[in-house]
């Protein structure tokens, strides 16, 4: 009996080993999906007329792996109003104000994980009749960013920015800079995308880009502020 009791013992103890050996498989997180229109820094010029001043544009992207839906995010990028609308399939039709710049990316999401994957945004125009020439996209404030702190070395730090356009030529820039909230002129006409200022610790700083184009068209990034400490 105790001979039995002993077999029947071990046989449990191999059968939690083989169990506890088995690896469960790890679920695939969704990928990025690939952009594909309106295209990066383009000229939007396919929009389906719906009423004054508003057109319909079709959003398209190819599959990301392992995603079984995707949130579509579209940007005005005059007045910085963001929509988001959800799709199972990879194209969708929304209906966009004419003579604006828009940037749009999409979240691919997995119903088996709660990780997501994010494209990077893309930039483009949605046109209306009649127009011969567009304002330059809004500058891309990239250094410093919005409420970062930051060390300056000797009080001096370098701002930076990104501009674009559908029209190719030549793009200036305005910068606004200072510790007021609505922060004023201090150099026009730049050509370069970057400017050090002199700045002062325990102090919070205001900034804009205005880009301006050959035409006289202009656009305005917004006003974005940082710390120094």
């Amino acid at each position: 009996m105790k001979k039995q009791i002993l077999v029947l013992f071990s046989g449990l103890l191999i059968a939690a080993g083989c169990s506890s050996n088995k690896k469960s498989n790890p679920i695939p997180p969704p990928q990025q999906a690939l952009l594909v229109f309106p295209a990066l820094n383009a000229l939007c010029n396919q929009g389906t007329p719906v009423a004054a001043g508003e057109s319909s544009v079709t959003f398209k992207w190819n599959n990301g792996a392992n995603a079984d839906s995707y949130e579509l995010n579209i940007k005005n990028l005059l007045n910085g109003a963001v929509t988001t609308q959800s799709a199972t399939g990879t194209q969708l039709p929304v209906t966009l104000a004419e003579n604006t710049p828009y940037s749009w990316w999409v979240v691919s999401r997995s119903d088996k994980s709660i990780l997501t994957a994010t494209t990077d945004p893309w930039k483009f125009y949605n046109s209306g009749p009649g127009t011969v020439n567009y304002a330059p996209f809004p500058a891309e404030l990239i250094s410093p960013g919005s409420n970062q702190s930051v060390s300056a070395s000797n009080g001096a730090l370098t701002l930076s920015w990104k501009g674009s356009a559908v029209d190719s030529g030549v793009l200036t820039y305005d910068l606004y800079f200072g510790p007021a909230s609505n922060p004023g002129l201090l150099k026009s006409g730049l050509m370069a995308s970057q400017y050090g200022v002199m700045v002062s610790a325990g102090t919070i700083y205001y900034w804009k880009i205005v880009t301006r184009d050959a035409n006289g068209n202009s656009s305005d990034s917004g006003v974005s502020e940082f710390s120094v400490n």
